[in-house]
């Protein structure tokens, strides 16, 4: 999208107003925002941004609520033994020292993890919505490897319980198949 005023660079400044539930916008380029003297107010950033520009650091920390920055601050003396960066040091720049710095910092970043993605582990990269074969497929997958292994080890009452998920899992997968069929 274009700056509405200059037409030449892209709008990267959008500001919506409503007023008597009648709605306004604006898109402007950074150039005209400024000539028009529109600015974030004093000491307001958004995720990082500011009339100094962007900066990991201030995305990092706008990241931490008041009882992580106060977690975060009694840790200030905590620092990786491999390559001596402190978590503080950490927020101002956004980096790891080290490889190290991701097990030594794992108590702090876990909260910042899980505001960021909603969970500390990888869950995969298929969406939710349309992977729900994928998912079963690979269930069914995992449990015949542990069948594989119960029968070897002679656990044939173990074996007969995997085996009977391994029925289920396979009908609700061709149950869903035919209802895509059907569609």
């Amino acid at each position: 999208m274009l700056c509405e005023e200059c037409q030449m660079r892209p709008a990267t400044i959008h500001i919506t107003k409503i007023v008597n539930n009648e709605k306004f916008q604006v898109h402007l380029c950074e150039v005209c925002a400024k000539q028009k003297h529109i600015s974030l107010p004093t000491g307001f950033s958004v995720l990082g941004f500011d009339d100094a520009g962007f900066s990991v650091g201030k995305l990092l920390s706008s990241f931490f609520e008041p009882t992580e920055q106060s977690l975060t601050n009694a840790m200030d003396n905590a620092k990786c033994n491999r390559c001596g960066l402190s978590f503080d040091n950490f927020i101002q720049t956004g980096r790891f020292g080290c490889s190290q710095c991701y097990n030594t910092f794992k108590d702090q970043m876990n909260p910042l993890l899980r505001r960021i993605h909603g969970k500390t582990y990888h869950v995969g990269k298929v969406p939710r919505r349309t992977g729900g074969q994928l998912r079963i497929q690979h269930e069914i997958n995992r449990l015949k490897g542990e069948l594989q292994e119960a029968v070897n080890a002679e656990e044939y009452e173990r074996a007969a319980v995997i085996r009977d998920k391994i029925k289920q899992l396979e009908q609700s997968k061709n149950a869903e198949n035919k209802d895509k069929d059907a569609e």
